[in-house]
């Protein structure tokens, strides 16, 4: 062998050892992680900066919602509620009952000055002398009748005479009485009563006021405040979902973190052809009298109390492949995508049937982050692969 073929050949072994020495890895060279956990997982390292973009709840069990709030309207309780009009004629005289009062059955609310009725106790004092003059004649001529004296057609004339009197002063009596009045006085002062216990909620009355009995809007109303009514309308195709006693809850805008609790008391038997409603009624308690009426309120229908589910925020429901998903938190900070059947949807949440279980760890918000992450994730394990 000649010794330019020797030269070649160490050449070629010299460079295939350092090709071998190339393709073994480094001591100082790390391995590029690979993610082992499952595809639909993803894991936010302690030092991500997303954790604090995640809000988590713990699922539980509540009453479950049967349609999206509705709209009503707080009300008298028209059971407990007089409008107090006047019935007769007169010049208002003296003090008047405030707004706001509370005030008792049988309370002065207004004193008039009242020709009228000054006529009505003159009417009854010439009733009552005529009823004494009729009585007396009668009298006398039963006493000559029953001697043979006075024919029996007069005994008869002095006692039909005597049976008309008692009629008008009987009537002149009771329309004294109507009027609050009693018999015997003639001062045309006549006096307002309150006909129930309750609060002075509206007036229309001021000094000097002529009253007059034919006037469109009452004097007072008076209203016990206690219990109130809500006024709703219910589309006909909810009709099925409620009855007499199903619970209802209130939020009005005056308490916006407190919510209030009514019953149905009536459903109303007729459609309205117009809006395609029907009014029901319910009773609310407001013992300590901050809901006033004509509040607006949004209404919450109730199911029983034994009718329990698993309701959501719709910010926890995403959509992939036509199916609804969530992420649960299985561990420290370790989440879980997980499909769900997806009941009732409302405006604002939905009933979950299946794939979620009370006690587990929902994420609420950040639902739509946790996707991108866990897409960016696998990204990188396949290309590192």
């Amino acid at each position: 062998m000649s010794k330019k073929l020797i030269n070649i050949t160490h050449l070629a072994a010299g460079l295939l050892s350092l090709s071998l020495l190339a393709c073994q890895p480094q001591k100082d060279e790390q391995p590029q992680q690979i993610v082992d956990h499952p595809k639909d997982e993803v894991i936010l390292s302690e030092n991500s900066p997303k954790r604090e973009y995640i809000k988590e709840t713990i699922v539980e069990l509540v009453q479950r919602p049967l349609m999206d709030p509705v709209t009503g309207k707080i009300t008298y309780d028209e059971t407990r509620t007089a409008r107090v009009s006047s019935p007769i004629a007169g010049r208002v005289i003296g003090a008047i009952a405030a707004l706001g009062m509370h005030v008792r059955t049988g309370n002065a609310l207004v004193e008039l000055d009242s020709p009228e009725l000054g006529a009505a106790q003159s009417a009854y004092a010439e009733a009552m002398s005529d009823l004494n003059l009729a009585n007396r004649a009668f009298q006398r001529i039963q006493e000559l009748y029953d001697n043979g004296i006075a024919p029996r057609k007069e005994q008869e004339q002095a006692e039909d005479n005597l049976a008309r009197a008692r009629s008008e002063a009987e009537r002149a009596r009771l329309k004294l009485a109507n009027l609050g009045s009693r018999p015997g006085r003639m001062d045309n002062r006549f006096i307002l009563h309150a006909p129930i216990s309750g609060v002075v909620t509206e007036r229309n009355i001021n000094p000097g006021m002529e009253v007059r009995s034919d006037l469109a809007a009452p004097l007072f109303v008076i209203s016990d405040l206690s219990d109130l009514w809500v006024q709703i309308d219910l589309f006909e195709k909810d009709i099925g979902l409620i009855h007499v006693g199903t619970k209802v809850l209130l939020h009005v805008p005056a308490y916006p973190a407190e919510s209030f609790m009514a019953t149905v008391s009536y459903i109303s038997q007729v459609v309205d052809e117009t809006s395609r409603t029907v009014k029901v009624r319910c009773i609310l308690p407001n013992a300590d009298g901050r809901l006033l009426p004509a509040m607006f309120a949004a209404i919450e229908v109730q199911s029983d109390p034994d009718d329990l589910a698993v309701v959501v925020p719709l910010t926890a429901l995403f959509t992939e492949d036509e199916s609804d998903w969530l992420y649960v938190n299985i561990g420290e900070f370790h989440y879980q995508k997980r499909p769900v059947k997806v009941g009732l949807r409302l405006k604002d949440q939905a009933v979950i049937l299946e794939g979620l279980k009370p006690g587990e760890r929902l994420v609420i918000h950040g639902a739509l982050l946790l996707r991108t992450e866990q897409d960016a994730e696998h990204q990188t394990g396949e290309s590192a692969q």
